[in-house]
């Protein structure tokens, strides 16, 4: 007896591909997929008729910084004027004028004011979403940011995975080495204590950290036993994708300046590409991420909001996808798969979400769409019919 089973679809299970499969059923227990392509009359607690839908996997959307307070509009301002990332940041703003805001709020206010952005997220199909720390740079602020992600999803039905990201921008007052040692010995070890992180993460820059600090970074959170994801190659480079590959971390995010050496050492080591087109868009920048090398060496790419209230304050996943097209020329399957299996796997979930095959979550959405090659091609006005979260209509 399975306890859902949805017939009459158009099934793209995204397990190796973006195609549809001839199976035409789904069948849910325990919150997991059951099988497909069982009998339409398969004893079933509960039937769905999907009248010809297509069912994809729900999408999950794998780099955010979806947990903050209050706004940058008026820095978005300045840059309309022609200041740019770096001038803003130097002067004081940037993620430092959010680090005041986190820090003022309370864990509750966090959780209320982020609550909307993952809404809209969710009524575009998302419904897993990794989140990152980083807007608070002293031990009790960051651990406050984690203890808020890690309770989001008792607010609402979404997968949701914590990212520590301590080395995010030095905080006022504490020089380099001296947060340094903060962030790997007294914040990181306090993190994993509560487990309040699945990743660790890094903004390598020339205005952030160095290749230094991700390998000792890397190193310390291998000795705790949490994962590694890193911000690189934005806005130059650094050599943080190559040595990030080399110290196995799941994802190098951003790589715009990357170049065929980064790539190949991706390749050998299976990090994810993950491409975040909001903030080339919003920051209007000029170098894009070398497509061309990453399809040549078979780098996983995996597309994400990067929704921040900074540099990418687009609480749209869907936006993202259509940009990936437009802005990267990805082609339609690999957004598809870059906002399922492969996003998944850049969080370190792929036995877990971003597929419908049997044991992983039975996280799904019904869509109204001729097929999925829509969502590079039109831009708004889409939403799913339906979305179940682990077999339950959400």
């Amino acid at each position: 007896m399975y306890d859902l089973l949805v017939t009459n679809a158009r099934i793209h299970p995204m397990d190796t591909g973006s195609g549809p499969v001839a199976a035409s059923s789904l069948a849910v227990s325990g919150g997991k997929v059951a099988a497909l392509g069982v009998p339409d009359d398969a004893p079933a607690r509960e039937r769905l008729d999907a009248r010809g839908l297509l069912l994809l996997p729900g999408f999950v959307d794998c780099h955010t910084h979806a947990l903050y307070a209050g706004d940058r509009m008026a820095e978005h301002v300045l840059k309309m004027q022609g200041a740019s990332y770096a001038d803003i940041a130097k002067a004081g703003g940037g993620i430092v004028s959010t680090v005041k805001a986190v820090r003022a709020a309370s864990e509750a206010q966090l959780i209320e004011e982020t609550l909307p952005r993952l809404e809209a997220l969710r009524a575009e199909g998302v419904t897993a979403i990794e989140i990152k720390s980083g807007y608070g740079l002293d031990l009790g602020s960051e651990l406050k940011m984690l203890r808020a992600i890690r309770a989001l999803p008792r607010h609402i039905p979404m997968d949701v995975s914590a990212t520590f990201l301590g080395a995010h921008a030095l905080p006022p007052g504490k020089s380099h080495d001296e947060y340094m040692e903060e962030v790997l010995y007294q914040i990181l070890p306090a993190v994993a204590e509560e487990n309040l992180a699945d990743a660790v993460d890094i903004f390598v820059e020339h205005i952030a950290f160095s290749v230094d600090d991700l390998k000792r970074l890397a190193e310390r959170a291998a000795q705790l036993g949490i994962k590694l994801r890193a911000h690189t190659d934005q806005l130059s480079n650094l050599g943080g994708t190559r040595l990030a590959a080399e110290m196995g971390a799941l994802s190098c995010d951003h790589l715009e300046y990357s170049d065929e050496v980064d790539i190949q050492f991706m390749a050998a080591h299976g990090s994810v590409a993950v491409l975040l087109p909001g903030a080339f868009y919003f920051l209007r920048e000029k170098q894009k991420p070398p497509l061309e090398l990453l399809r040549r060496h078979r780098v996983p790419l995996a597309v994400a909001t990067d929704l921040n209230p900074g540099t990418s304050p687009v609480a749209s996943l869907l936006t993202a996808m259509h940009m990936a097209g437009i802005l990267f020329g990805l082609l339609p399957e690999e957004i598809l798969m870059g906002t399922t299996r492969l996003a998944a796997r850049a969080m370190g979930r792929e036995d877990r979400i971003g597929a419908l095959t049997p044991g992983r979550d039975a996280d799904f959405c019904l869509w109204d769409l001729p097929a999925p090659d829509i969502f590079s091609y039109q831009l708004g006005g889409l939403a799913p019919t339906a979305r179940y979260f682990k077999g339950k209509r959400t």
